[in-house]
């Protein structure tokens, strides 16, 4: 799809109050959107909304309760309309690491000892500890699906050999916070489903890059976090109605228990609620009216995006690749990967972050929590400098990232 179909740089620019701030004499260039992007007027203005003239808590009978569960379910529709699911498989929770724990703690109820679970080393670790934890509680074994360090995506072979029938779980990641390598997550559940193994997908990094469709991916379970995709800090979790049906979960006994409100613990961030959906409208609202659905529209508007996307990383790349003291990691332009790179930086990342932001230019460093990464990457002790490209990514930002970079050689 063209990237012309929807709107053009500079007007999603103008959404994002954060895009004027400046550090000295220069404009912030914000290229930390892998860890969290910035937030649209509308995302706030939905917000501040709602605890202006409708805070309350939910399932009373005065007015300001009945808009609050109104406002939720509202919000449950539209995040099942994201990940193409039905309102009662969403729920809502700090964030993705905290959903994952109690998930994985209802799960690890069944579990045996001598039972199986495989996570990756191409993960981030929230979808790692929680499946860690159970295996020493629960005398399950732990199988590690390794990643090919040269060409960035897992072991597929080795994924094969690692089934078996005493496979129970099967932790996958969509795409790699770290490196940007997009994993063919759907072929590998077909695979795990015929061990009857439950499958849990952590959908962070790729739900602001890609359309997710859940009934194609056909998991137990996804996870993703709004305030990587233009919200609010919130987590948000699709489960199969069956699935969520069948957890043993830990909760109070007065708490809802059908749907997906009994994977919901306590009064949730209700505004936040609000704002994730707001967050979902605002990716719809970059793509014509006239081409349909609210998912058809942010299915465009991601099409688009991710065709700029990989113009602004082929820009990159080639602009590194001259640089000796900058060592890229992870696949190709072009290939299975999202809008994001990360690099090796003589001297260290620390550094070359610190050194960055001086120019007002706000790029991550570090694991990113993908520690396993790091490991077989061999830079636990300089790490990663990383850098994402989002919807308000420009080629001129680029251009100042590959100047600053290029003075990092002396």
């Amino acid at each position: 799809m063209s990237p012309h179909t929807i709107a053009d740089t500079h007007t999603i620019r103008s959404h994002f109050p954060a895009l004027e701030r400046r550090q000295g004499d220069q404009v912030v260039a914000y290229f930390d959107g892998p860890g969290g992007t910035q937030v649209p007027r509308s995302v706030v203005q939905s917000m501040t909304d709602y605890l202006f003239h409708h805070n309350a808590n939910t399932h009373w009978l005065y007015p300001t309760s009945e808009e609050t569960d109104a406002l939720i379910a509202a919000a449950r529709t539209t995040l099942a309309e994201f990940l193409g699911a039905h309102a009662d498989e969403i729920a809502f929770g700090a964030n993705m690491t905290t959903l994952m724990f109690h998930v994985a703690r209802a799960i690890g109820r069944t579990l045996q000892p001598g039972d199986e679970i495989i996570v990756t080393e191409l993960d981030h670790h929230a979808n790692i500890a929680p499946w860690q934890a159970l295996a020493k509680e629960r005398g399950a074994v732990l199988k590690w699906i390794p990643l090919d360090v040269h060409t960035s995506h897992l072991d597929f072979d080795a994924y094969v050999r690692a089934l078996s029938p005493r496979t129970r779980v099967v932790a996958i990641g969509a795409a790699s916070n770290a490196l940007g390598t997009i994993t063919d997550v759907r072929s590998l559940i077909a695979m795990a489903k015929q061990t009857g193994a439950m499958t849990v997908v952590d959908a962070v990094h790729y739900a602001p890059h890609h359309l997710v469709d859940v009934r194609a991916i056909d998991c137990d379970f996804l996870a993703c976090s709004a305030y990587k995709f233009y919200g609010p800090h919130i987590g948000v979790l699709y489960g199969k109605a069956h699935a969520i049906a069948a957890l043993d979960v830990p909760k109070l006994e007065p708490s809802p228990n059908a749907g997906s409100e009994r994977l919901e613990t306590g009064t949730q961030n209700h505004e936040g609620i609000v704002g994730a959906a707001a967050a979902v409208d605002f990716i719809a609202s970059l793509a014509p009216a006239e081409l349909g659905s609210r998912r058809e529209r942010v299915a465009a508007t991601f099409d688009a995006l991710h065709h700029r996307g990989e113009q602004l990383v082929a820009h990159l790349w080639d602009g590194i690749g001259r640089m000796p003291w900058v060592t890229p990691v992870g696949p190709l332009p072009n290939s299975s990967r999202t809008a994001t790179v990360s690099m090796k930086v003589r001297g260290g990342s620390e550094a070359a972050a610190r050194a960055l932001a001086a120019r007002g230019l706000f790029a991550s460093n570090g694991d990113f929590y993908a520690s396993t990464v790091a490991r077989r990457l061999g830079v636990e002790a300089e790490g990663l400098l990383r850098i994402g490209c989002m919807a308000y990514t420009t080629d001129r930002e680029i251009d100042r990232l590959l100047a600053a970079l290029h003075d990092l050689r002396s």
